[in-house]
């Protein structure tokens, strides 16, 4: 999608799907901007996520659990929750909202060596 484009985040969503759909809104140097839907998936059994770049994502419809490497229980998001998730810090989705579909933005960025 070019910068100057508008929309709404939620248009065009897919119908329920067995697996998530991740969509890039724009892109810079560095940084990425997704949309991500979710229709109850999860992240694999013994599979955890270790980026190489950092991430914030925040939760526009739904609600899914993320579990963090090191970390007791669960972090529950509902719509307007986000979190800030470091380079290299493993992470997974337990779970995502099966009864509605959870929509999500994440921004996958890097820091710029000035800011470091």
């Amino acid at each position: 999608m070019m910068a100057n484009a508008a929309g709404n985040i939620f248009a065009n969503l897919p119908p329920s799907q067995s697996e998530e759909v991740f969509q890039e809104i724009i892109q810079g140097k560095r940084f990425r901007l997704e949309r991500i839907i979710s229709f109850g998936q999860a992240t694999a059994v013994g599979q955890w996520y270790d980026q190489e770049q950092h991430e914030w994502v925040v939760l526009l419809s739904g609600a899914a659990g993320l579990r963090f490497e090191g970390e007791e229980g669960l972090r529950v998001l509902h719509p307007g929750d986000f979190a800030n998730i470091p380079a290299h810090t493993r992470h997974r989705v337990e779970w995502t909202d099966e009864r509605q579909t959870t929509v999500w933005l994440a921004l996958h960025y890097t820091k710029s060596e000035a800011a470091r």
